[in-house]
């Protein structure tokens, strides 16, 4: 098959190249990939740390070539929304059943493939806050591809939506139109404390979010793009009156159960077009070294969208 492969001495660290098919096991379904979306972490971090000739790719979207063994996940030829941690930037992929969501005929596989890690990110931190109506959320890095997500997800739930971003003036539109009610460019300038905050920043903005964080509030770490250690000054952990019972949680989104049914709701959810997934870069794999380039020097917000094949 054809496939992206890990090159350091091309340009973006990739060539198109030739890799073996994959041979699925008995729980796992061989997916036809169409699309795939590119996230920070694998282009900033897995690179490096692979030997060249790997094929990565966390994100795809594609279509049941052959059904698993055992009788588990869909049947050949559903359109499919997948999750692994690697394979997904080649035309055949070999996918856990339990990480496969079914998606709607028809829909953008570009649009689908941004689903994975993005989508289920944001919808995995928010349900670590607990019910959102009426609750005020700030999330912050939140013109990336969580962020966006994030921001819609927890206004569709009923949060006051409040959105940190380094640019106000260029993203703010932007985020009031997925529905924030307010931005701001650090989280010191929310007004009044938050219930809830996911971080996608991580550094001296997490510090900084948890200080708004108000009584009983969850602060999840879920992104760490600062690439700078959490300092906390003395004190900023006492308990008192206002800051009684706050909690910074974390998750491994690969070890949550149950993601199948998450990836499948939110893919008819962006099929429906009631999610925007935030397309900033759409192109052939022929490509990614571009794509990589703009991600890696931040000039890059949202996601980016690899067409695979021909």
């Amino acid at each position: 098959m054809r496939a992206l492969l890990v090159d350091r001495s091309a340009p973006g660290g990739l060539r198109l190249g030739t890799a073996p098919d994959p041979e699925p096991a008995s729980h796992q379904a061989l997916v036809r990939v169409t699309a795939t979306s590119l996230n920070y972490g694998e282009v900033a971090f897995a690179l490096d740390s692979v030997p060249d000739g790997t094929v990565l790719g966390w994100d795809a979207a594609g279509v049941v070539e052959r059904a698993a063994a055992d009788g588990s996940g869909p049947a050949v030829g559903t359109p499919v929304v997948t999750l692994m941690p690697a394979g997904a930037w080649a035309e055949l992929r070999a996918v856990d059943t339990d990480v496969l969501g079914v998606a709607p005929a028809g829909a953008d596989p570009g649009a689908l493939a941004t689903v994975p890690v993005a989508g289920a990110t944001a919808l995995r931190a928010l349900h670590r806050l607990g019910p959102l109506l009426g609750r005020t959320v700030l999330v912050t890095g939140a013109t990336g591809g969580v962020g966006r997500y994030t921001v819609q997800l927890a206004r569709a739930a009923g949060a006051h939506v409040v959105a940190s971003t380094g640019s106000p003036a260029e993203n703010g539109d932007l985020l009031r139109r997925l529905g924030a009610h307010q931005v701001v460019a650090t989280p010191k300038e929310a007004a009044g404390p938050v219930d809830g905050v996911v971080d996608l920043v991580g550094g001296p903005q997490l510090v900084e979010a948890y200080e708004i964080l108000g009584e009983g509030g969850t602060l999840v770490a879920a992104g760490h793009s600062a690439g700078r250690g959490e300092d906390f000054p003395f004190g900023a952990l006492f308990g008192d009156r206002s800051r009684h019972d706050r909690s910074v949680v974390t998750f491994f989104l690969p070890a949550c159960t149950g993601l199948g049914r998450d990836l499948g709701w939110l893919a008819h959810r962006v099929a429906a077009g009631e999610l925007d997934p935030g397309i900033t870069w759409r192109g052939s794999w022929d490509g990614a070294a571009e794509a990589v380039d703009a991600l890696l020097g931040g000039r890059l917000h949202g996601k980016a969208v690899l067409t695979v094949g021909s």
